[in-house]
């Protein structure tokens, strides 16, 4: 089939030739206001006949989306897929999400134009798809009426870093796949040596060749001017558009993800638009949405989730008068249980329960009366603390924790646990859980990975949630804040959302390390960030007792 220039085909000749071939996509290259064309796919357009539409924007191949298209043109609407500027079948240079916001306004503004539109778009897709929908929505394209997001954020700092922490192996893994190797070279199968060397600013050079993209994404760990055309977050306040989010507690953008739901409830323009955002988490990762297991652990039948479908009903809502009907805003699944429940709202109803670290390594429910010595642990970013021991190789780079057993992690001298007393019966923790702790360090900086985590009557340790916060990033992503060796520093540690049942005779435990290698980048502790031509070891200290009462908050229903 020839592919046409919406410029160079005249309208009637078009709606024609779209009438013909209802069962195949037509393709077009839809120009943009530089001239740039993009390839666009639309499936299921009729001549004269106005539907909704449904957008997806793509840099994986529009041709991969043909199945859910059709689906989609099955349920009454005109679906149209785009390969992103520089993409595959389109026109010009590709710079991750550098054009996606005017891009995907220009697309949406072309599609209310057309004869098989009636003037309304939603969008769909996950990850780099979904954060376009975001990008989109903040220009405030005519004719956008409805998102559907999944594990996708709003922000690609967000996306790179974590209180100040890179996501090391997700953006360098993504390194070699944006910017490919020069003829002659090929990306090493295994990137994790590459990220122990210094200085991380570097370490396009370390791999073998520039990467422009990933030189930019290491150097710039604060929330600066880089990051304006990439960061929405801000921008979509205010915004009167329905969302539908979906994320796993597992995906390295839950928070993200949730934090999306959260600023949508809060601020958007209307009531209306206030009231029609809907959270669906499941116990998924990035790869597993939808599906009933995750590293081999299997949560049941229950878990599946046919995330098109719910789209599609998402969409029927707000697309198609008379077919608006009441849907639970929250709907998330308790690990363990494997059972569904709803909620107005997220977090859900729950009573935030303070667990203070104690000296004998417990998590106690007795708040202390008294000062008590600090626990201390030396941190040797030679020997980082490991994701997973015996991880993959490479380490997939979309992971960041999973069900996976961490005992023998815990038993390292470089990890801090505190656990409390195993349950008589049976709990219900749903929601935000974070730790608020004292610490300080002998050096210039230093990372506090957190995890909160189940201990089995086996003795088997699985995470449920888990965070990080660098100390030169303590007072927010925006500016440095100066540590002083050996002052104290109370810093909160978001943990990010969870739902599981603490079952009889389980335990919770709190995991407290320097590192989380190759997830975040090795804490040099110079000070120095991604520029460090040195590391060194430093100690690390938690302090505890009546004037520093190290907790975990924790949201028991």
């Amino acid at each position: 089939m020839p592919t046409l220039s919406i410029h160079s085909v005249p309208v009637l000749a078009l709606c024609a030739q779209l009438a013909m071939a209802q069962s195949q996509p037509q393709t077009i290259l839809v120009p943009m206001r530089d001239g740039v064309r993009l390839a666009t796919d639309i499936h299921g357009a009729e001549a004269a006949v106005r539907k909704p539409v449904l957008l997806l924007r793509t840099p994986y191949n529009k041709n991969a989306a043909a199945n859910t298209a059709r689906r989609y043109v099955a349920g009454g609407y005109v679906a149209v897929v785009q390969d992103a500027r520089g993409a595959f079948a389109s026109e010009g240079q590709y710079i991750h999400h550098n054009n996606d916001d005017q891009d995907a306004y220009d697309t949406i503004e072309w599609i209310s134009k057309q004869p098989w539109s009636n003037g309304k778009t939603g969008t769909w897709g996950g990850s780099h798809p979904g954060a376009v929908q975001w990008l989109a929505a903040a220009e405030r394209p005519p004719g956008l009426t409805v998102i559907a997001p999944t594990a996708a954020s709003a922000s690609l700092y967000y996306t790179a870093y974590v209180s100040g922490a890179l996501r090391l192996a997700l953006i360098g893994g993504a390194g070699p796949a944006i910017n490919k190797p020069p003829a002659g070279k090929k990306a090493p199968d295994d990137l994790t040596p590459y990220y122990r060397q210094l200085p991380v600013a570097d370490l396009d050079r370390h791999i073998g060749w520039e990467m422009p993209w990933l030189r930019a994404m290491v150097t710039h760990p604060w929330l600066d001017g880089f990051w304006n055309r990439q960061h929405a977050s801000e921008r979509v306040k205010g915004l009167d558009i329905p969302a539908q989010h979906i994320v796993g507690y597992y995906d390295f953008l839950c928070k993200e993800t949730v934090a999306s739901f959260q600023r949508m409830r809060r601020s958007s323009a209307t009531e209306r638009a206030r009231a029609n955002q809907q959270l669906i988490l499941g116990p998924w990762d990035h790869g597993t949405v939808g599906k009933t297991s995750v590293a081999g652990f299997d949560f049941g039948e229950q878990a599946k989730l046919d995330v098109v479908e719910e789209n599609l009903k998402w969409f029927d809502r707000f697309l198609k008068p008379g077919t608006a009907t009441e849907f639970p805003r929250v709907r998330y699944f308790i690990l363990g249980r494997n059972e569904w429940r709803t909620a107005q709202d997220w977090p859900p109803p729950a009573t935030e329960t303070s667990y203070f670290l104690r000296p004998d390594r417990a998590l106690s429910l007795r708040r202390a009366g008294s000062a008590e010595p600090a626990d201390s642990f030396e941190d040797d970013p030679a020997n980082p603390v490991p994701v997973e021991l015996g991880a993959s190789s490479p380490f997939p780079r979309s992971s960041m924790f999973r069900p996976v057993d961490r005992a023998v992690i815990q038993k390292r001298a470089d990890v801090l646990v505190y656990t409390a007393p195993a349950q008589t019966s049976a709990a219900i923790i749903a929601g935000n859980p974070r730790a608020d702790l004292w610490v300080s360090v002998d050096a210039q900086d230093a990372d506090f990975a957190v995890k909160l985590t189940d201990v089995w009557p086996d003795g088997k340790v699985y995470p449920v949630a888990e965070g990080v916060v660098r100390l030169t990033h303590r007072d927010g992503d925006a500016k440095r804040a100066a540590v002083d060796p050996g002052r104290v520093y109370k810093v909160t540690v978001d943990l990010g959302h969870t739902a599981f049942e603490l079952a009889r005779g389980h335990a919770m435990r709190l995991e407290i390390a320097g590192s989380y290698f190759p997830v975040y980048d090795r804490n040099s502790h110079t000070g120095e960030g991604p520029f460090a031509t040195t590391e060194r070891k430093a100690v690390q200290s938690v302090h505890h007792g009546a004037a520093m009462p190290s907790r975990v908050i924790i949201p028991i229903q």
